[in-house]
């Protein structure tokens, strides 16, 4: 019996890799993701910051509107006490004597003093 021998031209050639995509680690799509990532959490922290900066400068602002409120009233507070003392002057004294020599209204300090003070 004759010996099994090639066929003319030779064998197929094998095939031993397989057709699939590279598998494993990209670092050019890692870099991308976390690239991405970082610009919208710097984009949320800009406008967070122009945020903050308006609502100091609305706070700024609503104070200064308020100063002459708060001036007025206490004004109308002042007047009421100097009224009261100058009632209770005359309730004591029978008169109101001038402290100052003008007629100018100087406001009052109030000094909390201790009253175990010796002298």
């Amino acid at each position: 019996m004759p010996q099994d021998l090639p066929p003319v031209g030779g064998y197929d050639a094998v095939q031993y890799k397989r057709n699939l995509p590279a598998r494993g680690f990209r670092p050019a799509a890692l870099l991308f993701g976390a690239g991405l990532i970082m610009t919208y959490g710097w984009y949320k922290l800009v406008i967070g910051i122009r945020e903050q900066n308006e609502y100091a400068r609305e706070k700024m602002w609503s104070r200064i509107h308020l100063i002459p409120l708060l001036q007025a009233e206490e004004d109308r507070d002042l007047v009421r006490r100097h009224l009261a003392d100058q009632a209770r002057e005359k309730e004591l004294l029978g008169d109101n004597f001038k402290v100052y020599h003008s007629d100018r209204f100087v406001r009052p300090t109030f000094a909390a003093t201790p009253k175990d003070v010796t002298k």
